[in-house]
Parts: structure tokens; C-alpha cells; sequence
């Protein structure tokens, strides 16, 4: 299976660490190539990854916010902290804990080297198993791949 993860925000993180792990446990070889804002997930810290309720017309708020409230200082400070406390109060693994199950199922981790040198990052920010290559390599595998999804 091979998974290109572009986007670094809390909802959009969730989705290729738990088709990565799961598809590990089935038996499947998985690569996840990070490019664009998904290298944040590969980052050390992952406390500062949020969540927007800005132009997220389907994510279920408690109460129903006009787009204006949405856009005040502070509202994703707080959507992503309701996020965070939701994840824990249903017992959903962490991001880091789904990451670190990837890594112990022998996922492999693709940085875009591309885009680490477009953003100028530092690759000691990022966690120490990973891969940097560019997307012709992760294009050799995903393309014998029985299954490929962009998230």
C-alpha cells in the first residue's frame, strides 16, 4: 500500500497513520511519502499540530458557530483543544502513539526531499526514521502497489 500524505492539520493526520498501521497489521508492505505541509507529522513535537474550524463545514461542533466566530483569534486554539479532549475521551490512540505503531510495523516514511529543501527544514526537527528521497523513488514502489491513496 502506498499512502501520499500532503496535508499537517490534526483531522488530516489522523487518516494516513491509521490506514499506514492497519494495513501494516494485515500484512501489507506500506510506504507513506510526506510531502508539502504532511512533513509536519514527521516532526519530533506534534503537540502544535491543530485543527481549523475555518472552512471545515463538516466538522461537528458542539454548538453551531457562524463563520465569523470561527474566524476569531483563539478559535483554533480551542476547536483543537475539543478535538484533543474528544480523541482521549473515546480512547483514540494519540497521533504519536499511532505514529510510533506505524514505525514498530516496519512502515516506511518518505520525507519529500523536495519540499524539505523548498521550506528550508531542518531534518534534525524530524523524528530519526525516516527516509528523504524524491517522489520518483516513492513512485517506484507505489507504482507495484495493489493499493494507493493520496490524503
Amino acid at each position: 500500500m502506498a499512502i501520499i500524505a500532503t496535508k499537517g492539520t490534526l483531522d488530516m493526520a489522523y487518516p494516513p497513520f491509521i490506514l499506514a498501521s492497519t494495513a501494516a497489521a494485515l500484512g501489507y508492505e506500506v510506504q507513506v511519502f510526506f510531502t508539502f505541509y504532511g512533513l509536519q507529522l514527521l516532526r519530533k513535537d506534534l503537540s502544535d499540530v491543530k485543527i481549523s474550524p475555518l472552512a471545515n463545514p463538516a466538522m461537528p461542533m458542539p454548538i453551531p458557530m457562524p463563520v465569523m466566530v470561527q474566524m476569531l483569534p483563539g478559535m483554533e486554539t480551542m476547536a483543537t483543544a475539543m478535538m484533543k479532549k474528544k480523541i482521549k475521551d473515546k480512547g483514540v490512540a494519540s497521533l504519536e502513539e499511532l505514529r510510533d505503531l506505524c514505525l514498530e510495523a516496519d512502515v516506511k516514511f518518505i520525507a519529500c526531499q523536495m519540499t524539505v529543501d523548498l521550506f528550508e527544514f531542518d531534518k534534525a526537527e524530524f523524528i530519526p526514521n525516516v527516509e528523504y528521497g524524491g517522489a520518483s523513488m516513492f513512485m517506484e514502489f507505489a507504482g507495484k502497489t495493489d493499493i494507493c491513496l493520496f490524503v
